[in-house]
């Protein structure tokens, strides 16, 4: 498992999506974590993101102490749904570019490959969490520089624990765009399948609980996106009113963490036996 793993970091580091993907992310999360909000506070503009808040909340927003917010707070939505496109990429592409089979003459079984490549993507994304917050770090430090504002960062532990489910939350929907590549056996329908799910499907499902179906509220507070914006709420200690799509207390963070955990092992389940079980032709 141990070459499976080396094989897929190398064609992970020479892959061009997967740093296009990370690209886009990150510009996601400096645009609207920092660029829309900043232009807002020095400008006196109103926008989507500031309207209606006072010039001094908007400016504590893209300082250091609100670092994990802006870092991780994409990550239930539009970072998730990148990280699906990743891992239905990665897994699918073996079956559409035919090169399955023939990894699979060479000498590792199937749940050894399986394993090695997500075990590649895990780590991917565990560098992609730790470039975003990089770059939001130092547009943090750029904008308290030159406004003159104190540089209060969060706690070690606050830091790690954000990052974790930071990561926690992409892996998971990593994991779901991989278990799709091995159901489908290609990339195209997992990709469309996951991201019409994570960015439509769930979000118009919960508003129809919420304002019209109300004591279906449990069924909607055990899906996948709830729990991961529940998870990104707990250990960012975010407000309400200023979170981002997709983050809010639906659950207790202590059960989103279960679930999320929950969701991720069912992923990796049903890849190992369908890959095992299934033709990979």
């Amino acid at each position: 498992m141990l070459g499976s793993y080396r094989a897929e970091l190398l064609k992970l580091r020479k892959r061009s999506a997967a740093w296009v993907l990370f690209g886009a992310g990150l510009v996601l999360s400096l645009i609207f974590g920092y660029l829309l909000p900043y232009l807002g506070y020095v400008t006196g503009d109103g926008n989507q993101q500031t309207d209606g808040i006072p010039r001094a909340e908007v400016l504590r927003g893209v300082l250091p102490e609100r670092v994990l917010d802006n870092t991780i707070g994409g990550f239930p939505v539009f970072a998730g749904a990148l990280a699906l496109v990743l891992g239905a990429i990665v897994v699918g592409g073996e079956y559409t570019w035919g090169t399955l089979k023939t990894i699979l003459t060479q000498r590792p079984g199937r749940g050894t490959l399986l394993a090695g490549q997500l075990l590649g993507l895990l780590t991917m994304l565990a560098v992609w969490v730790l470039g975003i917050f990089v770059a939001c770090a130092l547009c943090s430090i750029g904008i308290a520089a030159a406004e003159n504002a104190p540089m209060a960062w969060p706690g070690p532990l606050a830091l790690i624990k954000g990052l974790a489910g930071g990561w926690l939350v992409l892996s998971s929907w990593c994991l779901a765009g991989a278990v799709l590549a091995v159901a489908f056996r290609n990339v195209a329908l997992p990709i469309g399948l996951g991201v019409v799910w994570i960015l439509g499907i769930e979000t118009l499902l919960a508003g129809v609980v919420s304002s019209l179906l109300p004591d279906l509220e449990v069924l909607s507070d055990a899906l996948p996106g709830a729990n991961a914006g529940a998870l990104v709420f707990s250990v960012t200690g975010m407000n309400s009113a200023d979170a981002p799509p997709g983050v809010r207390d639906a659950v207790s963070g202590d059960r989103a963490l279960l679930t999320v955990l929950g969701y991720a092992a069912v992923f990796v389940v049903l890849a190992v036996v369908t890959t095992r079980r299934r033709d990979v032709s």
